[in-house]
């Protein structure tokens, strides 16, 4: 196709010997030629372990709050994008108005709220879905608030969304 127009416009100018017209079409093909450079594709350099997310592969995640641990697990532990996903949340006392929500660290992706079921007095289980992101780097927080005694308390779980190992 960029040869039939070039064709094209040098027949024209030709026919019509305008210093305008043969500028034009000069300035026009030099964009194409520009927009037409190979991208030099550096390697990426790998990427650094963050230690501070949770590797599911490892095993559950567990943070203590107000003297209580909490545990997180997802599955599989690869935590792919757009895919169901199960979530538990194990306790090392009993809890009362546990909940979940999940949403993007570095980047806003919505709020995902997990719908929790009791399994026993501690362990909680949901299921989860979420978005995959254009990038190829996408931190997930899992915020986890519960009640002890009345007192409200908040703690979060950040994980390595399409995790590779």
């Amino acid at each position: 196709m960029l040869k039939h127009l070039v064709e094209r416009l040098n027949i024209v100018q030709v026919t019509h010997k305008s210093p305008v017209l043969g500028f034009s079409v000069g300035l026009v093909l030099g964009l194409f030629l520009l927009g037409c450079e190979p991208k030099a594709h550096e390697p990426q350099a790998s990427r650094a372990v963050d230690t501070s997310l949770c590797n599911f592969k490892s095993g559950p995640c567990t943070k203590t709050v107000a003297d209580v641990d909490l545990e997180l697990t997802i599955s599989p532990w690869q935590t792919p994008s757009e895919q169901p996903l199960q979530l538990s949340i194990t306790t090392s006392q009993p809890l009362s108005n546990i909940k979940v929500k999940v949403q993007g660290r570095d980047m806003f992706m919505g709020i995902i709220p997990v719908k929790l079921n009791q399994i026993d007095e501690n362990l909680h289980q949901g299921n989860l879905i979420y978005g995959s992101c254009s990038g190829d780097y996408m931190v997930w927080s899992a915020i986890v608030s519960y009640e002890i005694d009345g007192v409200e308390k908040f703690t979060s779980f950040d994980f390595l969304a399409d995790n590779p190992g």
